[in-house]
This record gives C-alpha cells, sequence and structure tokens, in this order.
C-alpha cells in the first residue's frame, strides 16, 4: 500500500535533497553512509550523487510488510480487509487529531470513531446506500457532540469535524466497494493499489532523477512536471497490465484508469501537502520506519479510491 514517496516527485522533502542539476543521465545506486545514518543514493556517472531524502531500504521494508498483511487479509477472506481499513481510520484519526489540536481545533473522537468503524462494514456488507447513510448519521452526532463547547469556535470545529469524516473514513471505505463486488471484487481492489503505486513510483523516480520544472511551487516545492510525466507513464502501462492479466478488460480501459488515477494520486498528494502546510507539521506521526505518519502515505491513495470504484463500475460493470 506504500511507497517511497508520494507522486510527482515528493511531497515535502527539504530542497537539498533534490537539486535541480539532476540530469537524465543513466545512474547507479548505491548505499552510503551519512552522519544521520545509511541513506539510499543514486549517483549519476562522474557527477554529485541525488539523495533521495529518506533511508529507502528501511521505507521499502516497511511498506512491504504492510503491503503483505493486506494481500493476506484480502485473498483468505476479503471481508477481513474491514478490519484493515477500521484500523486505519483509527491511526489516522489520531494523527488528524494531534495536528489540529496544535491549531486550537477540537474533534469529536468518539462520534468519528465509532461512525468511521461502522462506515467500513457499512460500505462492504451494505454496499454504497449503507455508506451514505452511516457518514450522514455520523456527520449529525459530530454537530450534535460540539453543541456542548458553547458557540466560540463552533464553525472551526464543526468544518474540521466534518472535513476529518470525508477525508478520512469515507474515503476510506470505498476501497471496501471496489472489494465487495462479486464477481472479482479482491482484484479490483489489487488494481487500484498497483496501479496507484505505480503513479507514486513513477513519479519519485523520475522527478529525482528528471526533476527542473515545478509543478506547484507554492504548494509543493518539490512536485515537477517530469515527476508527474513519470507517474502518468506508470500508471497508464500498470493500468492496462492490470485490467487485462487481473480484470479480463481491454487495454485502453487500463489507460483510461491510470489517467484517471495519475489526476487523483496528484491532486491528493498537493491536497495533504497544502493540509500539513496550514496545520505546520512536516510529518503526520510516526507510524511506518522511512515513511513518517500513515495519513503521509494514504494521500494519494485515499483520493484515488474513489475515482477508481467509479472508472471501473462505469467501464467494466
Amino acid at each position: 500500500m506504500t511507497t517511497p514517496s508520494n507522486g510527482s516527485g515528493g511531497d515535502d522533502q527539504s530542497p537539498e535533497h533534490r537539486p535541480d542539476d539532476t540530469s537524465p543521465s543513466e545512474a547507479e545506486s548505491s548505499v552510503t553512509d551519512t552522519a544521520a545514518g545509511q541513506r539510499f543514493v543514486l549517483h549519476k556517472p562522474g557527477g554529485d550523487p541525488v539523495k533521495t531524502g529518506r533511508n529507502l531500504p528501511v521505507a521499502i521494508a516497511s511498506g512491504c510488510v504492510l503491503g503483505a498483511l493486506v494481500f493476506f487479509s484480502v485473498f483468505p477472506r476479503p471481508e477481513l480487509f474491514t478490519v484493515i481499513t477500521s484500523l486505519a481510520a483509527l491511526i489516522g484519526l489520531r494523527e488528524l487529531n494531534r495536528a489540529f489540536g496544535g491549531k486550537g481545533v477540537a474533534l469529536a473522537l468518539a462520534p468519528l470513531a465509532v461512525g468511521g468503524v461502522a462506515m467500513q462494514a457499512g460500505a462492504y456488507f451494505g454496499g454504497p446506500e449503507w455508506l451514505v447513510g452511516i457518514t450522514a448519521l455520523t456527520a449529525i452526532v459530530c454537530l450534535v457532540w460540539r453543541l456542548r463547547g458553547g458557540a466560540e469556535g463552533f464553525v472551526a470545529d464543526a468544518s474540521a469535524n466534518l472535513f476529518v469524516l470525508v477525508y478520512l473514513p469515507f474515503l476510506l471505505a470505498t476501497w471496501l466497494l471496489l472489494i465487495a463486488d462479486p464477481e472479482d471484487g479482491q482484484y479490483r481492489l489489487l488494481v487500484f493499489i498497483v496501479v496507484t503505486i505505480s503513479s507514486d513510483i513513477g513519479g519519485y523516480f523520475a522527478g529525482i532523477m528528471l526533476g527542473r520544472h515545478k509543478m506547484a511551487p507554492v504548494i509543493s516545492p518539490n512536485k515537477t512536471w517530469e515527476g508527474f510525466g513519470g507517474s502518468v507513464v506508470g500508471c497508464a502501462v500498470a493500468g492496462a497490465l492490470c485490467v487485462t492479466l487481473l480484470l479480463d478488460g481491454p487495454w485502453w480501459v487500463g489507460v483510461v484508469l491510470g489517467l484517471a488515477v495519475v489526476l487523483a494520486a496528484t491532486v491528493g498528494d498537493l491536497i495533504e501537502s497544502l493540509f500539513k502546510r496550514d496545520l505546520g507539521v512536516k510529518d503526520m506521526g510516526r507510524f511506518m520506519p522511512g515513511h513518517g505518519g500513515l495519513m503521509d502515505r494514504m494521500d494519494s491513495l485515499l483520493i484515488a479510491g474513489p475515482v477508481v470504484w467509479v472508472v471501473l463500475s462505469l467501464l467494466l460493470p
């Protein structure tokens, strides 16, 4: 489920980790010792090293462990995936609560936690209708919960609660809508994860090796158009292969899916970057070694989930 970084060349890594003089020449990789410990470094032949900005071996290892946990919960008993997304909702809620707390914004933790878990089960066992119904009821309870705090700060707190409700448990629950498909739900979820991760990987390596032209410097200074191009290629290829091999669909559906995921994943990265900048945090937590918080690694996946569900529902009903 996770990757070394998010798409289009990474998010909030410091500028020295992505020098502008990176060229498209071939590179060899190695691990070098630094004052901060071992770091994975890409070297240009005869040129300066290009640092990846994080301990890449540790990031890959922790991502593989989490990916294996997801895989083995999906294929033996797909309903067990509701446990995975429920835990993700609770961990993410904890990270968001800490981030909002730094700005003096209070979240209705109890209603969000109970409703968030119920939304996961409702999406898998009841479908979109149950998901919408539980989301609406949770929103009402969150607003009522905040009434006891009085008028001061009510709009800010209520807005934050509704944002968290939609951004985290609701978007997470769309993953359950994918896996709940009676024909090939497990493979639809697998296609979603692989294609979205391909966007992140393609954007990451294209960004650090080729990145020169800034994409959104005000929001995320290290995102580049070259990284976005890497995401497009990675998603289109992964989409075509996954749809034909796993879903027995036409290759062009995979390309359409890949392009939709690229846009969704890039928007997800930018939303998360701007969100963290507004709250004044660099990482949402330290849940995963080499990755940061869980929310740091789910940004593109959260936005891409409903997009994949809509595209596959329309083109591969």
